[in-house]
C-alpha cells in the first residue's frame, strides 16, 4: 500500500518503482526481493485493488463497429491513381462473428450503408450497437453527455437499437471491436497485399471469400468457429429485419417561407400553408423528400433533380391558391391558347418544352396569353407568330409587338398561310394530355 501511494505521485515527485526497490533494499539489507520479484508482486497487489473486469456479452445484443487504420488501394483503370478503402468491420459480442465491408470513405453514407449490409448479412440486428467516436456516429460524447448524429440515430430507430458509443479513453470498452480488427488485418488485408483491385466490387468480392475462411475458422479457446457459436448464440436471439431495406437520409433545418415551400437544393417542396414561418427539418434521399414540424411528419414529395424546379401539392394551398391552381397546369394553357389560335398553341408548346420543369413558366403563359383580352385573339396569335419567326419569347417583347403592331408588316403577312403550316405538327402532344 506505501509503493502504491508513492506511485501515485510521481507525477509531482518523479518517484519511480526502481527508486523505490532502492529504499527497500537499504531498509532490508539482510534480505530482499530481486527487482523482478519487487515488480511482480506490486503487479499483484494492483490486481486486487482494480481488477480487470472480464466483458461478459448477452446473446444477440450487442455488435461493436469500427474501421482498419489500414486500407487497400483501388486503382483508377483509365487515371492510373489509386483511392485508399476504407474497411469497415462489425463484430458480434457473444460469438464474434464477423462483417466486412469496403467503401470509398467514412463519410455518413458509406458508415451507414455499411450497417446496413451487416444487418443483411447477419440476417438480423443486434439490440445495442457500440460504435468508436467517430464523427459519423457521434457529434459529441463528454461529461456533458452524449450527442448522437441524427443520421445515426434514425438507423438506430428504424433498427429498434439503442446507440452506445465507446467512452473517450476507455480502451476496454472497444475490445471487442479493436480484436476483430486485429484478425481482419491479419487474415484478410493482409492476404490481398499483392492484389490489384479497380472497383470496390472486386474487392467486396475478394473480402467475401476470405471472411468466409476466417468466420469458419477455429478458435482455439472454445473449440468451434466463430460461424459455429453465431448459429448457436447470437443467431437465433437477433432481431428479426425490417421488411423495406433501410434507405440513408440526409437532414436540412429549414424555415417555411411566404409561398409555404422549403427550400432544398435549388428546389422547392410546399408544407400545408398552416405552417408558414415555422422552423421545420427536412430529411431526404436521392428519391424521396419527407418535411418534419416538431417530429411530425407534414409532407412528402418525390425528390426533384432539376434547379429551379417546384413541387406543389393542391391540398397543401390555402382554398383561394386552389382554385386558381385549377386553371395553371399544361393542359389548361394548351385549351386556352387552343381557343386564341394556332400560332399561339405552337407558342405555348414551345415554352413548355423550353424548360424541365413546365410550372416554372406558367407566370408567363398566364401573362402572355391574358394579353388577348386587352389586345384581342386574333392580334395576339398573329404577334406570337412574329415572335416565334424572330425568335422572340420574352413577355416584355411581344407586349412590345402588340402595342406597336409589328406583326401587321407586309412582308409577315405575305408568309402568314404557309407558316401556319409549319407549326401545325404534332401540336397535341403528350404534355397536352
Amino acid at each position: 500500500n506505501y509503493l502504491h501511494n508513492e506511485l501515485k505521485k510521481r507525477k509531482k515527485t518523479g518517484i519511480t518503482l526502481a527508486l523505490l526497490h532502492e529504499e527497500y533494499k537499504d531498509s532490508n539489507p539482510n534480505g530482499y526481493y530481486s527487482y523482478t520479484q519487487f515488480r511482480e508482486h506490486y503487479k499483484r497487489y494492483v490486481n486486487t485493488i482494480n481488477p480487470s473486469m472480464k466483458q461478459i456479452y448477452l446473446v444477440g445484443e450487442r455488435l461493436f463497429v469500427d474501421y482498419s487504420g489500414l486500407t487497400v488501394p483501388i486503382i483508377n483503370k483509365k487515371t492510373g491513381e489509386t483511392n485508399k478503402a476504407q474497411i469497415f468491420v462489425a463484430v458480434l459480442g457473444a460469438s464474434g462473428y464477423t462483417f466486412v465491408d469496403a467503401s470509398y470513405s467514412q463519410q455518413q453514407k458509406d458508415f451507414i450503408n455499411s450497417h446496413v449490409k451487416a444487418y443483411e448479412f447477419f440476417q438480423g440486428c443486434p439490440r445495442v450497437v457500440v460504435p468508436d467516436n467517430l464523427k459519423s456516429a457521434v457529434i459529441s460524447n463528454n461529461k456533458k453527455g452524449i450527442v448522437i448524429n441524427e443520421s445515426y440515430a434514425a438507423l438506430a430507430r428504424y433498427y429498434n437499437m439503442a446507440v452506445e458509443p465507446t467512452r473517450p479513453y476507455k480502451p476496454k470498452d472497444k475490445a471487442k471491436a479493436e480484436q476483430g480488427v486485429l484478425g481482419i488485418q491479419r487474415w484478410i488485408i493482409a492476404s490481398l497485399r499483392y492484389q490489384r483491385f479497380f472497383s470496390l466490387d472486386e474487392l467486396n468480392d475478394a473480402i467475401s471469400i476470405l471472411l468466409d475462411k476466417y468466420n469458419n475458422k477455429i478458435v482455439k479457446r472454445f473449440n468451434k468457429s466463430r460461424s459455429e457459436l453465431f448459429n448457436e448464440l447470437d443467431k437465433p436471439n437477433l432481431q428479426t429485419l425490417p421488411k423495406e431495406r433501410y434507405v440513408y437520409k440526409e437532414y436540412k433545418e429549414a424555415t417555411v417561407n411566404v409561398g409555404y415551400h422549403v427550400s432544398l437544393d435549388k428546389c422547392e417542396y410546399s408544407v400545408p400553408f398552416e405552417y408558414l414561418s415555422k422552423k421545420v427539418q427536412i430529411r431526404y434521399s436521392n428519391s424521396t423528400v419527407e418535411i418534419y414540424y416538431k417530429n411530425s411528419l407534414i409532407a412528402t414529395h418525390t425528390k426533384l433533380h432539376f434547379a429551379g424546379s417546384n413541387s406543389t401539392k393542391t391540398e397543401h394551398m390555402p382554398k383561394s391558391h386552389q382554385y386558381q391552381s385549377l386553371k395553371t397546369n399544361p393542359g389548361s394553357f394548351l385549351n386556352w391558347a387552343n381557343n386564341i389560335g394556332i400560332n399561339t398553341v405552337y407558342w405555348v408548346k414551345k415554352e413548355l418544352k423550353s424548360v424541365k420543369h413546365p410550372p416554372n413558366v406558367y407566370n408567363k403563359l398566364n401573362a402572355v396569353l391574358s394579353l388577348s383580352k386587352i389586345h384581342g385573339k386574333k392580334e395576339l396569335d398573329l404577334a406570337l407568330q412574329y415572335a416565334l419567326q424572330n425568335s422572340l419569347s420574352k413577355t416584355s417583347s411581344i407586349k412590345s409587338i402588340l402595342d406597336k403592331k409589328l406583326y401587321l408588316q407586309k412582308e409577315l403577312s405575305d408568309i402568314h398561310s404557309h407558316q401556319i403550316i409549319n407549326y401545325h405538327e404534332n401540336l397535341r402532344g403528350n404534355i397536352y394530355h
